[in-house]
């Protein structure tokens, strides 16, 4: 098995911000709800420079603002006003920003980043449970997918658009992504049913779509990376672009079944 270059710098990063995740995941609340607040913030200053944005100085300041308030309202309790919010900042963005359309998908990503996670972990019975299935699915198969892929090899993926990513490491990474995703919520109590598995694996699918989406869209801006913020890993886009796909997934999933407990949603079946 051949380790890349960058896997050293990408495992030190994961042994220092993993850990943080994980505790301010698990305490919930305000600290979980400003980090990711921050992130979403980030994300889409990412996306903005890399989209070229302009001008970027109120594009930034506008999108910044509806997150920021979006968040604040959901994590009081308030999900309406941060809807309300959000709405009032795409129109902002989209009368201020251009091109236009990266403006406002740009900003519907980064408020995904942050609003997606702050759901799940709101829900009053297993939030906790449905915030740590979803970190255990998008780690897992990030990780089962890039050492099957370099272990085993073989055709590539979708070589136009990520040169490196294999068939081998998809399918690893969807197998071990939906075992991580029922063990992680059974040991929380949450009963394993077919209907567990089968939505951990499409969220393991979907998260490995979201990071091809990512590259398709560094390949379209000739961009190696969407940032430098993480060794190893360039940008915050870049590490987390399986997470906020997942994420959305199981947000829709979890409120096309319980509009009230988006976890329950999710996770019950």
């Amino acid at each position: 098995m051949v380790i890349g270059a960058d896997f050293l710098p990408r495992l030190c990063s994961a042994l220092v911000l993993g850990p943080l995740v994980l505790v301010l995941a698990w305490l919930g609340g305000w600290p979980f709800a400003v980090l990711l607040a921050a992130i979403a913030v980030l994300v889409w200053r990412e996306w903005a420079v890399m989209s070229g944005l302009a001008p970027s100085v109120p594009a930034l300041a506008l999108g910044g603002a509806a997150i920021l308030t979006a968040m604040a309202a959901l994590a009081s309790g308030a999900a309406p006003a941060g809807l309300v919010a959000l709405i009032l900042g795409l129109a902002a963005v989209a009368l201020v920003a251009r091109p236009r359309c990266w403006a406002l998908s740009g900003l519907l990503y980064a408020a995904v980043a942050g609003l997606a996670p702050l759901l799940l972990r709101g829900d009053p019975q297993i939030g906790l449970a449905a915030i740590f299935w979803l970190i255990a699915v998008v780690w897992a198969t990030d990780i089962a997918a890039y050492f099957c892929g370099r272990l085993l090899g073989g055709p590539r993926l979708w070589p136009r658009v990520s040169p490196n990513k294999t068939w081998s490491g998809a399918i690893g990474g969807a197998l071990f992504g939906t075992l991580a995703g029922v063990l992680v919520a059974r040991a929380f109590g949450v009963e394993a049913t077919l209907g567990l598995a089968l939505v951990s694996l499409v969220a393991s699918a979907v998260s490995q779509g979201g990071d091809l989406f990512e590259s398709a869209m560094k390949r379209h801006f000739h961009v190696k990376d969407s940032g430098a913020l993480i060794p190893g890993h360039g940008g915050l886009m870049d590490r987390l672009d399986g997470l906020i796909a997942a994420a959305a997934f199981a947000v829709l999933v979890g409120l096309a079944r319980n509009p009230l407990a988006v976890g329950q949603g999710l996770l019950l079946w």
